[in-house]
């Protein structure tokens, strides 16, 4: 299944790749740009939805290899489907490593590319999905206070409120009181509930 507003890039400088590929993208149905640079694809406004891209590895200007790190630097989501006629294993073991969904020779099977466009998008949405996640995870925890973000910190670790005070130099009660806060303002009913938020958010634990 698609994902929805998801969108299939593919750049190649060989006219011949673009529209060869971008007619089978196009017959099972994916939403397709094709680009003859990297240079084209990246002046090209960031997709707000899943997106793959599709990438052959040895192009003038910017490479595909190039390309991933760029993408990677810049904090990007698409994800990546590299096509070559000239890779090796320690190219294909790199382009994995960071992250590539697969790493196709030519010439290969229509079904083998649909199949990692298909693992791209799915990728891609879900990742797009965590992101949304953790934005929200974060937006709420900012509701909090220096002080009760603090206590917060210390709940996740499982520690009674009267070590907190001790931790803290301050009294149980007042703990207790900055705990409750916490929870309200987060609408949480349980510490489990709160370790899944901050977990979310990926707020680092104190030790």
């Amino acid at each position: 299944m698609i994902p929805t507003n998801s969108l299939v890039f593919l750049i190649d400088d060989d006219p011949s790749v673009r529209k060869g590929v971008s007619r089978l993208l196009r017959a099972a149905a994916f939403k397709t740009e094709a680009f003859a640079s990297a240079s084209d694809f990246l002046a090209r406004d960031q997709h707000t939805g899943p997106a793959c891209v599709i990438v052959d590895v040895r192009m003038p200007g910017i490479n595909g290899m190039h390309l991933q790190d760029l993408l990677l630097q810049q904090r990007r989501e698409e994800q990546l489907v590299f096509i070559t006629g000239h890779g090796n294993i320690s190219m294909c073991a790199q382009a994995m490593k960071a992250g590539a969904v697969d790493f196709l020779q030519k010439p290969f099977r229509d079904t083998e590319l649909l199949g990692c466009v298909e693992r791209a998008l799915v990728r891609s949405a879900q990742q797009r999905q965590r992101g949304l996640e953790k934005t929200e995870a974060r937006r709420l925890l900012d509701l909090l206070t220096p002080r009760e973000f603090e206590v917060m910190q210390l709940v996740v670790t499982g520690m009674l409120n009267k070590q907190i005070a001790a931790r803290l130099g301050t009294a149980e009660k007042t703990i207790k009181v900055h705990r409750g806060r916490v929870m309200k303002k987060l609408a949480l009913e349980s510490v489990a509930e709160l370790v899944r938020l901050v977990q979310t958010a990926r707020i680092a634990a104190v030790t």
